[in-house]
């Protein structure tokens, strides 16, 4: 019988999003249910959601990267290009703070997800990603985005890949390339924080909001101007654990709902995978995590992608392209239309295999 270390492990996931938060909480579960020790490294509304679903669990304050979103598509990429510079600063900052934080805490693992500057010369370092291939509008931009990439990744141990490791997968050329890091990569399959459940149909819709401001607002906005016109039951949760938590109170904001249509601003995992399966269509940005999470639990899916957000255009065309979910553009939402197309889509499931936390001292070992 294998006997196994038990390590002091620091995981951060990157604050784009509460993506990168939510599927490290499969992991988190898993390091504790194998005996380690775990520390978190996060700040905000990272913070609070990952505070929430492990109050045992020493939270380490991080500066995120704090990227901001453009409101308008066509200046995305601009947008993001003119935050690089502060992007570079904050990933040696963030490697500084690991070099730090490992003596002080005698850290003897590191799990990263998505954030490039936590690898480290001595401790074993893993990275978390999706995105091996970043997609961009021209091939090679692609191939400049990948080196880049890499040369970032192949500092780390280990790359973990959460998607199964038979081609395409769910990401497609996202998480399988032609070309991969020189540092061993695994194929951990699908993280998922929830469990198929026997439940009674409660709504006919559940719209989950996520990702940076403002594109979150703005189809919050979209949704509530014209929920309120559909005969049917709406479940909408605003994705802001923040205005949830009894700390944070000084929203000044006022929605103006509908009858139809229950607003909660955040749910912790047991409830959200039970309202989720309590509806009968799910309305909801195309984020890898998101995805990753509905598959399993074999809803039908209306996707938006977010504007100008390449992975998500990509992974909502690639879900259309094989029948897994209905993807619109955010600028041709209008529900009435949109639920009567899927009304008449033919809606496909995806068989997934699911991250086994039997398998991750195993991995650690690797």
């Amino acid at each position: 019988m294998t006997s196994y270390k038990k390590h002091k492990v620091l995981i951060v996931p990157l604050d784009w999003g509460l993506g990168h938060a939510t599927r490290c909480i499969p992991i988190i579960n898993a390091l504790l249910q194998n005996g380690h020790e775990v520390l978190i490294g996060a700040e905000n509304a990272q913070a609070i959601l990952l505070e929430q679903a492990f109050p045992q669990i020493t939270i380490i304050p991080i500066k995120g990267y704090r990227v901001k979103y453009s409101k308008h598509r066509l200046f995305f990429a601009l947008n993001l290009l003119a935050q690089l510079p502060r992007l570079i600063f904050t990933i040696r900052s963030e490697h500084n703070w690991l070099n730090k934080i490992v003596v002080k805490e005698n850290i003897s693992f590191v799990v990263s997800d998505n954030r490039y500057g936590l690898h480290h010369a001595t401790v074993p370092s893993i990275f978390i990603t999706h995105q091996l291939t970043i997609k961009a509008p021209f091939k090679w931009i692609e191939n400049i985005l990948q080196s880049i990439n890499y040369s970032y990744i192949n500092r780390f141990s280990q790359c973990w890949v959460p998607d199964m490791q038979a081609p395409p997968g769910i990401a497609g050329v996202l998480s399988h390339p032609a070309t991969m890091p020189f540092i061993p990569v695994h194929y951990i399959n699908l993280l998922s924080r929830f469990k198929l459940i026997t439940t009674s149909i409660e709504f006919d819709i559940c719209v989950l909001l996520s990702g940076p401001e403002p594109q979150r607002s703005i189809l919050e906005g979209l949704i509530l101007q014209q929920v309120g016109q559909l005969q049917l039951s709406v479940l909408l949760v605003r994705g802001r654990p923040a205005d949830s938590d009894s700390r944070n109170l000084s929203t000044n904001e006022v929605l103006q709902v509908p009858a139809n249509v229950k607003v909660v601003h955040h749910l912790d995992t047991v409830a959200l995978g039970q309202a989720i399966q309590q509806s009968k269509i799910v309305i909801c940005r195309s984020g890898y995590t998101t995805l990753m999470e509905l598959l399993p639990l074999k809803k039908k899916m209306i996707l938006i992608p977010t504007p100008g957000q390449t992975e998500q255009e990509y992974l909502a065309g690639l879900f259309m392209q094989a029948n897994y979910a209905l993807s619109i553009q955010q600028n041709d939402v209008e529900l009435s239309a949109v639920l009567k197309q899927a009304e008449q889509f033919q809606f496909k499931q995806h068989a997934v295999q699911l991250f086994d936390s039997n398998s991750l001292n195993d991995l650690l070992l690797l």
